[in-house]
């Protein structure tokens, strides 16, 4: 199951953020994130943080791999695969399946360096730079309960 929603400006963007937040604040979720440099992955993940009341500064974890925040509603880990080499994706791969189960939300930048090796129930989100401010986002489910969190999403953002 998939959906695509196109944000014209930064306060759709915002929006979307927000109800997902909404939607994920009781279940968690993992969530894969794809496109380019300046795509806005970091940007829309401050977004899902502020919602979820993180209360830390969000920043991009290039250099760090792994930001922890502990302060919102639920944990939240915020991991950056673009600067691990091949040898340094699987030492990670078995974390990453832990950080996939219980009441958390896991944000993934740049995914596609996992080698397809990254939990199996997953929301793949792709971030489609349209110009200096619109988006399109396409949501992907794989697994049952993200499909469900990808349902409600849709049922709740349209008209953005």
């Amino acid at each position: 199951m998939s959906v695509k929603i196109l944000c014209n400006n930064l306060s759709d963007t915002e929006k979307l953020a927000e109800n997902l937040a909404n939607i994920i604040k009781n279940e968690g979720a993992f969530i894969c994130l794809y496109g380019s440099v300046g795509a806005g992955k970091t940007a829309f993940s401050k977004f899902i943080c502020k919602y979820l009341n993180v209360k830390e500064k969000v920043t991009s974890p290039s250099f760090v791999i792994l930001n922890e925040y502990k302060s919102g509603i639920i944990p939240v880990y915020h991991f950056d695969l673009y600067r691990l080499e091949n040898e340094g994706i699987s030492t990670i791969i078995s974390e990453l399946e832990e950080y996939s189960e219980g009441k958390i939300l896991t944000l993934v930048e740049w995914a596609e360096f996992s080698q397809n090796s990254l939990p199996f129930d997953r929301i793949e989100l792709t971030i489609t730079y349209i110009d200096d401010t619109k988006r399109e986002f396409e949501f992907t489910a794989c697994g049952e309960k993200s499909s469900k969190i990808i349902r409600e999403l849709n049922n709740v953002n349209i008209g953005i």
